[in-house]
């Protein structure tokens, strides 16, 4: 087997044992007999991708299969009655075991009460690793929901508002050069960003947002809901660029969403490769 091909199934092991490692409950939960039930919370996904890999399993009666959406957040439910609870296990059974291969690590919770930041607050406390927030169009959000979080203060160290230029540079050391050429809203701000609050804040990882969030600044080249969102885990450095629909309001509460998704990615992704190498 070549060594690519090695690494490929490592990687696969690997997040596969850590989808295993997400369900904090029992697997199959019966409220009653003959009642199957099953959750599921998704991030990092658009809601027609969700539908797209689910399409079959959301069309079939047995069993029940339903999706909420919420924004940056999908939760699906999986559900099948039958006169007994043996019964109502080998309906639901496979079709818990098909969600899991096409979702994968975008399955972030198997539990109705798990949020995101939580799943994102325990990944961070199992790996031992620590937190700094630098955050423009976001205004700060992303931190206030990691804080929601009680016994956040073992992995979140500090959160920076860097909303003008000014402070994207005196705080985060962003250069003037960067700016000048490229804007506040673009790849290589977000990466100097996340960069820069990891140095300063002497944390192994971080995340920053840059966007335009409305109604006002949008342009042909950089329109409203237009946000790079950063991440850096133990200095190695990802900027993904989003294009969000919707008011001032629901932009800035995906852009949050999203760097959290993003956030744990990179994470799983970062241990994936370090325990094959």
């Amino acid at each position: 087997m070549s060594r690519d091909k090695m690494k490929e199934e490592k990687i696969k092991s690997e997040k596969e044992k850590a989808v295993e490692a997400v369900e904090s409950t029992e697997e199959m939960q019966e409220s009653e007999e003959g009642h199957f039930i099953k959750f599921f919370k998704i991030c990092g996904m658009k809601e027609k991708e969700v539908r797209s890999a689910l399409k079959d399993i959301l069309e079939a009666d047995v069993p029940k299969c339903t999706m909420i959406s919420y924004p940056g957040d999908i939760h699906i439910t999986v559900e099948a009655f039958e006169n007994g609870t043996d019964s109502a296990k080998k309906l639901g059974k496979p079709v818990v075991k098909e969600i899991k291969n096409r979702l994968g690590l975008n399955i972030y919770a198997t539990d109705k009460d798990t949020t995101l930041e939580q799943a994102v607050v325990e990944l961070l406390r199992t790996n031992e690793l620590y937190l700094a927030t630098c955050e423009s169009c976001t205004g700060g959000m992303i931190a206030s929901r990691i804080v929601d979080v009680p016994g956040a203060s073992d992995v979140f160290k500090e959160g920076f508002v860097t909303y003008s230029n000014k402070a994207k540079r005196s705080r985060l050391g962003v250069k003037k050069s960067t700016l000048a050429k490229y804007g506040a809203v673009s790849e290589q701000t977000a990466k100097e960003m996340v960069k820069g609050c990891a140095s300063t804040a002497k944390v192994n990882v971080s995340v920053s947002t840059t966007g335009i969030a409305g109604p006002d600044g949008g342009s042909e080249d950089k329109p409203v809901g237009l946000v790079y969102i950063g991440c850096s885990v133990c200095d190695k450095v990802r900027v993904v660029k989003y294009n969000f629909d919707g008011d001032r309001m629901e932009i800035r509460r995906k852009a949050t969403s999203a760097a959290l998704a993003l956030l744990r990615m990179c994470v799983l992704e970062y241990y994936s490769e370090k325990n094959f190498s």
